[in-house]
């Protein structure tokens, strides 16, 4: 049965509902993520919203401070599940790398089979052009893709993102161009919701003192629950609201976390700024780009690619283990044999050989057994193409019986010269290693 895409996916998320939801690797960080906020606005629904129900007689107000605590929430949650349940942008996967980059490097050689060949490379790093400013994109290894500017591979979650801001663990997932902008919501409307909950206890505590208790100690003692939600939303407000500081910074100036921290020193111009309310425009209003990812697709079958056209017109040599190079190594010999039949001299035949193992040769033969008419034709047959070749780079030659035999009759006039045997390919030498 064929795979859904998110059944096959390579990365590390994790996903709900038969691929309709994405997470990350670290999705339960979400609960401990839920329980701190849930758990902070229960215990002001219970003991502080409560009593407040009726400290505003006029239109039964005390009602909306408790209908807004619930609200707020609510609202900060679905914020929470759309940053962490959505696919943040990532690029999808390519199945080999870009074979159009190819290129065969012959400065570097490598050694294959006892010959030299062009090292393939392609190149790590490429420029493309942003509103006229050069941006360097580099390669990933693991997802065999140049990455689009901006965009950077997530270690804990293994996919290369759009727009990559950084990992937040506390949401579980990557932060990047299709969930930035719920993330900043998210993270502006927690600290809203506890700017709202830390007021509303001080207002508690105030109509405490203004009753029966007049003083602050008794007021706290009288109400534990508003001192511990007012210290909670105090500590809580250093972290989500100089989070939501900081990233205002990031909006206007069109920047990720990930490249201020990376690039602060560099003082570089960014290729992204297009003014403060450009950018604000831009990430809070602009449309976000459909997902690249089809999760519930079927996976399609790989349509085998043709091999580069550029490949055989830029290598310059192949294998010695190839066909090819065989059979040109038999034409060599083929050739060198028919020489050496029509030769007289075996000095001529030792230079011409480059002096390999002729002694041989003059052993088994002698001069008047290799003369042949030199306006006869000689056959060559070719046969035994495998051995020939080994044979002329190990440099031993023999000959087999049946030339010797041949070649015996010829020299004692049995048979006529118009028939005397030749040194034919089928009596090719006999490959000793």
């Amino acid at each position: 049965m064929a795979k859904r895409v998110y059944q096959a996916w390579k990365g590390n998320n994790r996903f709900l509902f038969c691929g309709r939801l994405i997470f990350g690797p670290d999705a339960r960080s979400l609960l401990v993520t839920v329980a701190l906020i849930v758990v902070p606005v229960v215990i002001f629904c219970v003991f502080v919203a409560r009593n407040l129900l009726h400290e505003f007689p006029a239109y039964d107000a005390g009602y909306a401070v408790l209908v807004v605590a619930i609200a707020f929430t609510i609202h900060v949650l679905l914020l929470l599940l759309m940053t962490s349940a959505r696919d943040p942008g990532i690029v999808p996967r390519a199945s080999h790398p870009p074979e159009e980059e190819f290129s065969y490097d012959t400065s570097t050689r490598s050694e294959i089979g006892g010959r030299h060949t062009p090292s393939l490379t392609f190149p790590r790093i490429k420029e493309v052009m942003v509103n006229g400013i050069p941006v360097k994109v580099k390669y990933c290894d693991t997802c065999m893709i140049y990455r689009p500017p901006r965009c950077s591979h997530c270690s804990i979650c293994n996919n290369c993102v759009e727009r990559f801001d950084h990992h937040c663990p506390w949401v579980g997932q990557c932060i990047g161009q299709r969930n930035y902008r719920y993330f900043f919501l998210f993270v502006s409307s927690s600290t809203l919701l506890c700017i709202y909950v830390f007021a509303m206890c001080a207002l508690y505590i105030k109509f405490l003192m203004d009753e029966d208790y007049p003083t602050v100690w008794k007021a706290m003692k009288h109400s534990p629950a508003s001192v511990v939600l007012m210290i909670y939303c105090f500590v809580s407000l250093w972290f989500v609201g100089g989070l939501t500081g900081f990233h205002l910074y990031l909006i206007g100036t069109n920047q990720t976390t990930y490249e201020n921290f990376r690039y602060r020193a560099d003082n570089r111009v960014s290729a992204f700024d297009r003014g403060c309310l450009s950018n604000f425009i831009e990430v809070l209003c602009a449309e976000i780009k459909p997902s690249r990812n089809k999760f519930r697709a079927y996976v399609q079958d790989e349509i085998p690619r043709p091999p580069p056209v550029g490949r055989t017109r830029d290598m310059e040599e192949e294998p010695a283990s190839s066909p090819r190079v065989k059979v040109e190594d038999d034409l060599d010999i083929g050739g060198d044999l028919l020489k050496i039949s029509r030769r007289r001299n075996y000095e001529e035949v030792d230079e011409e050989m480059g002096g390999r193992n002729s002694n041989g040769l003059h052993q088994a033969l002698s001069e008047s057994e290799l003369m042949v008419d030199s306006e006869t034709d000689i056959p060559v047959i070719r046969t035994e193409t495998k051995n020939s070749s080994r044979g002329r780079r190990s440099g031993s030659w023999d000959l087999s019986p049946e030339v010797l035999a041949a070649s015996s009759l010829a020299a004692e006039g049995d048979i006529p010269s118009s028939q005397k045997p030749v040194l034919a390919k089928h009596a090719y030498p006999v490959i000793s290693k």
